[in-house]
């Protein structure tokens, strides 16, 4: 018989909605979670703590995690597995959540993520981003086995982290560019499904006028971050999600750490890298929603000199080698890569 479907890794529970924290401790009550009800709650600096308080779950034991690095991710899962937990919630922002969904991993119990800020599209990815002696990196963890994303919640998070992730689910559209600029330069394999879904997430928000704090447009970013991890599971890496820009994210990262959030870095790569492709209508429309929403579309407005991103652009492809993206095609120079920043800021300019 021929092969007719393919099976879906996907979260059991979405839970995006005013006051969802509330039911936070029914659902890790859930049997198909934890069937003896001996949980874990990792929390972050920021509201962690106190959704940990407002939990009706005497049985969770809380840890605390003080940074987004990978050596605090091993001693949370070490902890994790030594103490025989069947499943771990994790609470807080995207460093939170990528130490917890790390550590559950190693630990192999089931996850839930429970988002305090939409900065990025790591609630629901298989992805953890992590520190490290030489900088950061990507690990793959098991996603999620429930997301819940309490607007009341992100509404109460510091800008701007609490929407940051407009550039990160909007730079999908420059990521699919790349990859299909790649399947038509070195016959990389491209994933439909994946496209559609990291495709149709980007155009939700981009299209969404908002205000960015309103129920309606809070409700359709959390989805579509949501979607987009879901697409990274599709296509088994984060390619739906990761081009040029995201090289260029790493570099900055690598190269001038502190310089803005993931969400902030992604946009501004998208735009940049939409520019190099000679798209000027995605570049505007990239660029505009940034924009409406408060956030930058330049490395000015992220405030980095010229030169610096010049640099990082440089640098860039060596954050994701074997990566092809549309500055694997042009391979500039660093005179070209200079000129060709100064272009983009002045165009881009107020």
């Amino acid at each position: 018989m021929p092969l007719l479907a393919r099976m879906l890794a996907a979260p059991l529970i979405i839970d995006v909605r005013r006051g969802a924290v509330a039911g936070l401790g029914t659902l890790l009550a859930d049997r198909r979670i934890a069937t003896e009800g001996r949980v874990a709650v990792a929390v972050g600096r920021g509201q962690g703590d106190s959704i940990a308080a407002e939990i009706d779950f005497d049985a969770a034991e809380v840890f605390r995690i003080g940074d987004g690095t990978h050596a605090s991710a091993v001693t949370l899962g070490k902890r994790l597995r030594a103490g025989s937990y069947e499943a771990v919630a994790g609470i807080g922002g995207g460093k939170t959540i990528d130490v917890t969904k790390f550590a559950a991993n190693m630990a192999g119990i089931p996850m839930v993520a429970v988002a305090t800020n939409l900065a990025h599209d790591g609630i629901a990815s298989p992805v953890s981003s992590l520190e490290h002696e030489s900088g950061k990196g990507s690990y793959g963890v098991v996603m999620p086995v429930a997301v819940v994303v309490d607007l009341d919640r992100v509404r109460c998070a510091p800008e701007p982290l609490a929407i940051a992730g407009i550039g990160d689910v909007i730079c999908n559209l420059s990521a699919v560019a790349d990859w299909e600029l790649s399947a038509a330069d070195t016959g990389e394999l491209v994933d439909g499904l994946a496209v559609a879904m990291s495709r149709s997430a980007a155009q939700a928000v981009l299209h969404q006028p908002g205000p960015a704090r309103s129920d309606e447009f809070l409700t359709v970013l959390a989805e579509a971050l949501i979607l987009s991890g879901l697409a990274m599971s599709v296509a088994g890496s984060s390619r739906p999600g990761s081009g040029g820009d995201h090289e260029i994210m790493h570099a900055i990262d690598q190269l001038y750490p502190g310089t803005g959030s993931h969400g902030e870095l992604a946009g501004v790569g998208a735009v940049f890298c939409a520019y190099l492709r000679d798209d000027p209508g995605q570049a505007a429309m990239l660029a505009a929603c940034l924009s409406r929403h408060g956030l930058p579309s330049t490395p000015d407005g992220l405030g980095m000199s010229r030169a610096d991103f010049a640099k990082a652009v440089a640098h860039a492809p060596a954050t994701r080698p074997g990566r092809y993206t549309i500055l694997e095609r042009l391979a500039m120079s660093e005179a070209e890569i200079t000129d060709r920043v100064e272009e983009y800021a002045r165009a881009n300019a107020g």
